[in-house]
């Protein structure tokens, strides 16, 4: 019988931006819907590392940002009432607009779809999680749930995010999401909408 060291966890720094984001594009590469976004495989891997460090940055402020110290995973945050990109944060994605461009129409209207079902219930947006390729199925990702999801279940809050991979929904089943709605993107793949109720009750909420 082996048994597997815990994983540590702690929250990720500016100075682990660069090698998450490339870590992100690695453990993405095959997702559907990073495909769907970005179809040139051979530019995918560029513009997908581009847009995780974005992505980090857009919600380093938050402090909702965790990894390991090997840099082996990553799950990224949005605290309650905070998941919508302001104008600031808008704006750090132009650099993104030429990759896009060609395909504007369709990606604006996914995104669209995408926020139009997002719960309005205040709750903690998973709005990414990733692990190293090589090192999937070690725990990593419980591991990397746990400090939000325990805030959750403290703080009588729920907790959302969109799953990009049918084979993801029961990893996330068995952490207390539930799947609300399947949607298809615009011309583009299936999304699966889950939610989690905090499980137990407490006397305050998270905010920004």
């Amino acid at each position: 019988m082996v048994t597997r060291a815990p994983v540590s966890v702690r929250r990720a720094s500016p100075d682990d931006f660069a090698p998450l984001a490339a870590m992100l594009a690695r453990a993405f590469h095959d997702d559907p819907v990073t495909a769907w976004f970005y179809p040139d495989a051979r530019k995918r891997m560029g513009h997908a590392r581009r847009f995780f460090r974005i992505r980090l940055r857009q919600l380093h402020d938050q402090a909702l940002l965790y990894t390991t110290p090997e840099l082996s995973g990553a799950a990224l945050w949005a605290a309650p009432g905070c998941w919508r990109e302001d104008l600031r944060q808008s704006l750090m994605l132009v650099p993104m607009l030429p990759v896009l461009l060609p395909r504007i129409v369709r990606s604006t209207r996914a995104v669209r779809e995408i926020e139009r079902r997002h719960p309005v219930e205040p709750h903690f947006y998973l709005s990414v999680l990733g692990i190293e390729p090589s090192q999937q199925g070690e725990g990593i990702g419980s591991a990397l749930l746990a400090p939000v999801l325990e805030r959750c279940d403290a703080e009588a809050t729920g907790a959302y995010l969109e799953s990009s991979k049918e084979s993801n929904v029961d990893f996330y089943a068995r952490h207390g999401f539930a799947v609300t709605e399947r949607i298809e993107l615009p011309g583009g793949p299936p999304l699966w909408l889950m939610w989690r109720e905090a499980r137990r009750r407490a006397g305050f909420r998270a905010g920004c």
